[in-house]
């Protein structure tokens, strides 16, 4: 079932009702929210988490920005298409020992214009100190510097101009979504957090997809300058070790089930590891008969490439996954 939507200039997002037997067994209702723009590269919520980032470059009349990823980020190759997009000088430091040409995430970032900056693990683990970050605006003059992932006040910012809460058959009781750095679950409390005329006992649900023990500190400090009383919201592990690299069967299992079942597109890294751990809670019992469940899905498809380039899925994986057209 889709219903388009249009929630801000250049987004158009659709919301598909999902069917099947755990969920009629459950008497759970899903509803997965599916932005759209453009411009393809950009999508899911990075659409969101670059637009005051870009709007505060053009304003200040900075050159461009300066911002960091892993070398198969979904971030990277947004920025990559925005900077592209909108003429602006991009450099981005990759935690990587070399810039790898045949990584296709690379390949995308250089052949849009993009600097590329390899970075060193211990160095890397610098980004978000004060020092480090100083001595590169005085490396980068005139240039704005995006944290990792868009996760900033302007990036959650962003996100808030969403409506996951009201779905098309009504009132979501929780609100989901993968979370990595904390902009998008931030942005999504402080949204749910503005509508007054919300259900008041719905809660978000951020599902971590890496081991970060800061990141509820992340997400708080987020919050601090968008949300006066936030809305009720908790993290949960999606694994027992949940790292960018690493696939668990289980995950690209479920990703290749779900689009041949519903032509929906994931990917085991960000999107496919949330809704199969949430998937698991349904079945579990966690969530009451008759809620209903709002799921962002936040793209970042273009991770599915090298994903097989480094043989983390295989062909037949990969094309079941690159066939679902909606995503």
């Amino acid at each position: 079932m889709l219903l388009p939507t249009s929630d801000f200039a250049g987004l158009s997002a659709h919301w598909y009702r999902i069917a099947d037997s755990l969920l009629a067994k459950t008497r759970v209702e899903l509803w997965v929210y599916c932005p759209k723009t453009a411009e393809p590269m950009i999508s899911g919520n990075k659409w969101m988490k670059l637009q005051y980032h870009i709007k505060l470059i053009q304003q200040q009349q900075y050159r461009g920005f300066v911002t960091f990823g892993g070398a198969f980020s979904n971030h990277l190759a947004a920025c990559a298409a925005a900077a592209e997009l909108f003429n602006i000088k991009a450099t981005a430091y990759v935690r990587a020992d070399t810039i790898d040409r045949q990584n296709p995430t690379l390949q995308f970032c250089l052949a849009k214009g993009m600097t590329l900056i390899a970075t060193d693990r211990q160095t890397y683990r610098q980004r978000e100190q004060a020092d480090f970050l100083n001595m590169l605006a005085l490396r980068h003059p005139d240039c704005l510097i995006i944290p990792e992932g868009g996760s900033s006040v302007l990036g959650a910012s962003g996100i808030a101009g969403l409506n996951l809460t009201d779905t098309p058959a009504g009132p979501a009781d929780v609100i989901a979504t993968a979370t990595a750095s904390g902009g998008t679950l931030a942005g999504l409390i402080t949204a749910r957090s503005q509508q007054v005329h919300s259900n008041s006992s719905s809660e978000i649900i951020g599902l971590a997809v890496v081991n970060d023990p800061s990141l509820p500190v992340k997400v708080t400090a987020l919050l601090k300058n968008n949300a006066a009383h936030p809305a009720p919201w908790r993290i949960v592990a999606t694994a027992p070790d949940q790292r960018y690299a690493k696939c668990a069967a289980e995950h690209i299992d479920f990703c290749c089930e779900f689009a041949l079942n519903h032509n929906i597109a994931l990917e085991p890294v960000y999107t496919g590891r949330a809704l199969c751990k949430l998937y698991q809670m349904i079945a579990a019992g966690e969530f009451a008969p008759g809620s209903r469940i709002s799921f962002f899905h936040t793209g970042g498809l273009q991770g599915l490439a090298g994903l097989y380039y480094r043989q983390l899925i295989n062909q037949q994986q990969y094309q079941i996954l690159s066939a679902a057209t909606v995503g």
